[in-house]
């Protein structure tokens, strides 16, 4: 798969989606989707199935953590919604990357893209050294979740742009790096911490960028969408 740039829907129904969606209905290229929390659990299943068919690529942002058997369950019925991507988060240790790997993959043997969150880019290094109490450089943190991600098998991770590179450094080219924390220089940071440009990003080695805000809340959604692609992929 080649760059792409990601929308975050975050919207909390469904009509809310398909009027942002329908205002490119006449483009050629159709925005690869991230259906996160808030619209999934507004909606259920259902809101990914027609986004589906509408001929949408789906990043299915749950972010699962819990025990290894539950998260392997669960991901178990998500591999039936025929998604692109999903996730869970690297803290819940090998076990549960592992089992959310075996529940995600078919009887066929074929699986979306699953990914790992190592720490949010709403996080910063002080927040996680006061709140979770890890102790360690928040570069260092995210790259040991990397690389415990890419040996439970994973095909990559969620992080900042800024540690895109490093990750690629540690667990080579081909293993994913999914950014959000992207926007556009003339744009607000909102609660966002670790950011940077779409250009930025892909200098840096992005795969994939996450945005939202910038584009979904923007005057002309289409215009910002485009120019977030001219800005990355071409």
């Amino acid at each position: 798969m080649g760059k792409d740039v990601i929308v975050a829907c975050d919207f909390d129904s469904a009509e809310a989606t398909f009027a942002f969606l329908d205002k490119f209905a006449d483009c050629s290229r159709k925005p690869f989707v991230k259906i996160g929390m808030e619209l999934y659990y507004a909606e259920g299943p259902s809101i990914v199935k027609e986004i589906k068919a509408r001929g949408h690529k789906i990043f299915l942002d749950l972010k699962l953590h819990d025990i290894p058997n539950t998260v392997k369950k669960a991901m178990a019925v998500l591999s039936g919604l025929d998604v692109d991507i999903t996730n869970v988060h690297a803290a819940g240790t090998t076990p549960m990357m592992k089992g959310a790997l075996e529940g995600l993959t078919r009887p066929d043997g074929t699986r979306p893209l699953l990914i790992a969150v190592t720490q949010l880019t709403s996080t910063d290094e002080e927040t996680m050294q006061r709140d979770l109490l890890i102790q360690h450089p928040i570069d260092e943190v995210v790259m040991h979740y990397a690389e415990t991600a890419k040996n439970a098998g994973l095909d990559g991770v969620v992080c900042s742009p800024m540690e895109a590179g490093k990750v690629h450094e540690r667990c080579g080219e081909k293993f994913l790096t999914i950014t959000p924390g992207v926007r556009f220089a003339d744009s607000e940071m909102g609660d966002q911490k670790r950011v940077m440009t779409p250009a930025a990003a892909k200098e840096i080695g992005s795969d994939y960028i996450v945005v939202g805000r910038p584009i979904t809340s923007a005057e002309d959604p289409v215009a910002a969408y485009e120019r977030c692609v001219a800005e990355f992929c071409d």
